[in-house]
């Protein structure tokens, strides 16, 4: 990892949450990276997980995905919603001790103009249902942000062992 990476905050989960905030993000760097290893408690193969940016839920993000789960490819945008979706997370029925990993990125955080948000995420399965997400969204705010919530579509939870860690880049 570049030396310009700076851990801000981490969050191991030692017991079931229904979100994971980080707030009182500081103004001293040039953009932001939230890097996840989730599960939820959902009863499903798969959760789809959600990003709130500054407590906003008042429909101001859209985002466009691509979708690949081993057998088939797909897309779709979508917009006026109250949160960014950053793809799946496993849940209860797949794979045993599996967690979905994924990143996502916000550049100029502090900029007083719309925030894109891009993000990557691999749900693991031991089958071809598994799923690869790629999204390019963006967050109609113009505030500097300040906080980020990452929560379960259905969960209700990310359940123990889910790890969340925000890292703050300077542009130098």
């Amino acid at each position: 990892m570049p030396n310009t990476y700076t851990l801000i905050s981490s969050n191991v989960l030692s017991s079931s949450a229904a979100s994971v905030t980080f707030s009182a993000i500081p103004s001293t760097f040039t953009d932001l990276v939230v890097r996840w290893s989730a599960r939820s408690d959902r009863s499903s193969v798969s959760d789809t997980m959600k990003l709130r940016i500054n407590s906003d839920s008042a429909g101001n993000y859209s985002w466009t995905y691509l979708l690949g789960n081993g057998s088939v490819a797909s897309s779709s945008q979508n917009s006026a919603l109250d949160y960014i979706s950053l793809g799946a997370a496993d849940a209860a029925t797949a794979t045993s001790n599996t967690f979905a990993n994924g990143e996502l990125y916000i550049p100029n955080y502090l900029s007083s103009t719309k925030k894109p948000v891009s993000s990557i995420n691999a749900q693991e399965d031991n089958t071809t249902a598994a799923q690869l997400w790629a999204l390019a969204s963006l967050w109609q705010g113009t505030a500097a942000i300040t906080s980020v919530q990452l929560f379960p579509s259905i969960g209700p939870n990310f359940v123990a062992g889910s790890s969340f860690y925000l890292y703050g880049i300077k542009n130098s």
